[in-house]
């Protein structure tokens, strides 16, 4: 099925008709001319107070034109259109909710309507990959030559065009420095601003200072130690007195002495004193990752030390006191895991003092393209050719649900990018290994329609199956012709005819 296309604009004093040259007579103005020269399945129309007029009398040109074009108005309340920071700000207002209403479709921007400051803001969007879009420029018609048409698109992925990178995050908290939170966020790698984003990190923020016990609660991939991380720069404990322990990878013979240590002759084997996680931690934060997989008498005896602030390691005459804050994580529901007898309700109420919830990468679409790049920067520092991701590359990532969360998405670019031929990643480049869901595997061919073309689809699937068969066989491409039934020299025309880099095929084939 073909990706629906969005169009985005602002309306300008040149709409929807301008007067020509000579005489009274009325010509398109610069989005009338963009819909008559490209398809378009929605457009979206940003109004501002001095344009309000217009965007009605524009909307209702352009249903004159084709009725069936979904037309949408939405308001940027600017009393200044000539400032960046403010246009800015109007537009990341609706952006999320824009992506998140439609997962799976191709942007477009036109720049001739508007101010040229806004026109500027649209360029820092698009480099930047807030939204993947591209850019149209619409020529008035006393301009349009052979070597000029009427409609110009700009690319930003292309190379000879700097890739700029906008402020990710700012955050404003009472309670916390914003220099220091915006810092913490920025060293951190925290990226993103939806909202649901922005309500978990100042949610974190706020609690930071205090000494309370704080559950954070999300799926695999989403982060937790970063947010537990956060919390802890922003406490104003010691910096480097962050102990982070998974619950779940300790066998349950040896949780008690990691978390509370022992005492030499304490029982066979224990020939020396051993520190335990609780006295690593003091004075500062020990986070708890996988909480829900403590056992129930670790549970009962982590209780009393969020009650008393007092440990006894095995073996010891007597207990002491330690000042840690407990940080704990989980992505299992604990309000089940209760009902089931698996936790100590006790136990969750005390942690459960201040709770905070990370999204899924599902639930803040609007971040993903900002992630895959801050992502793609990452890899990029270690490359000796830098690659890019292309407006429909972006688009994939922010419509696939991404099970893994932030984890996954970063796999699959960086196995992407190091497999890769190309310096610009299209779609089809992207590795992402769908989870099967389904007993026959031809269920998940796509419904031919109107627009399909079978020779695309196969080369599209020949080019993922050589990709992924070079990935399991390490760039071998003997063994990854083997994997796939065909000969090495069919591997070898897929690398030739790809034009990768001499630096490329020698990563590919050692």
């Amino acid at each position: 099925m073909r990706k629906q296309r969005v169009l985005l604009t602002f309306t300008g004093f040149h709409d929807p008709y301008v007067k020509g040259l000579v005489g009274q007579e009325e010509q398109p103005g610069p989005i009338l001319s963009l819909i008559s020269a490209k398809a378009f399945d929605k457009i979206i129309l940003f109004s501002t107070p001095s344009t309000e007029q217009i965007t009605l009398e524009t909307k209702s040109a352009i249903l004159a034109l084709n009725s069936e074009l979904d037309v949408e108005i939405r308001d940027v309340p600017l009393d200044d259109p000539t400032d960046y920071s403010l246009i800015l700000k109007g537009l990341r207002r609706h952006l999320p909710k824009i992506q998140e209403d439609m997962t799976d479709g191709s942007y477009f921007i036109a720049v001739a309507s508007g101010t040229p400051q806004m026109h500027a803001c649209w360029v820092l969007l698009t480099s930047s990959g807030e939204i993947p879009a591209r850019l149209l420029h619409v020529r008035p018609p006393r301009f349009v030559t052979k070597d000029r048409p009427l409609v110009t698109e700009i690319d930003f992925t292309l190379k000879e065009f700097p890739v700029v990178r906008s402020k990710v995050i700012e955050l404003e908290v009472p309670e916390v420095s914003a220099v220091d939170l915006n810092t913490a966020i920025a060293q951190l790698g925290i990226v993103g601003d939806h909202p649901k984003t922005k309500k978990s990190l100042e949610v974190a923020a706020m609690l930071a200072p205090s000494d309370t016990p704080i559950l954070i609660q999300g799926e695999t991939g989403t982060g937790k130690e970063l947010f537990a991380r956060l919390i802890h720069r922003l406490s104003g404990r010691p910096k480097d007195c962050f102990v982070p322990l998974n619950c779940a990878a300790i066998p349950e013979d040896l949780v008690e002495s990691i978390l509370f240590g022992y005492k030499k002759g304490a029982f066979t084997g224990a020939h020396t004193d051993q520190v335990g996680k609780f006295d690593l931690a003091d004075k500062g934060t020990l986070f708890l990752d996988e909480i829900a997989e403590l056992p129930s008498q670790t549970q009962a005896k982590l209780l009393r030390v969020l009650q008393d602030g007092v440990i006894e390691p095995i073996g010891a005459k007597r207990p002491h006191k330690v000042n840690v804050r407990i940080i704990a994580a989980t992505n299992r529901d604990l309000r089940k895991q209760i009902k089931q007898g698996r936790f100590r309700e006790d136990l969750y109420y005390r942690l459960n003092v201040g709770e905070i919830t990370i999204p899924p990468l599902r639930e803040r679409r609007s971040d993903i393209p900002k992630i895959a790049l801050y992502i793609l920067d990452r890899i990029n520092s270690n490359l000796r050719k830098p690659k890019q991701l292309s407006p429909d590359a972006l688009s994939r990532l922010q419509g696939h649900s991404w099970p893994g969360n932030v984890r996954d998405l970063a796999n699959v670019i960086e196995r992407s990018v190091r497999l890769s031929r190309h310096e610009v990643l299209e779609a089809d480049d992207l590795l992402i290994t769908e989870p099967v869901t389904y007993a026959d595997p031809l269920d998940a061919l796509p419904e031919p329609h109107i627009g399909f073309s079978l020779e695309e689809y196969l080369s599209s699937a020949r080019k993922q199956l050589i990709l992924r068969a070079l990935e399991t066989a390490k760039g071998n491409q003997s063994e990854a012709a083997r994997l796939l039934g065909i000969t090495p020299q069919a591997v070898h025309k897929f690398l030739t005819t790809s034009k990768p880099s001499s630096t490329e095929v020698e990563n590919a084939t050692t």
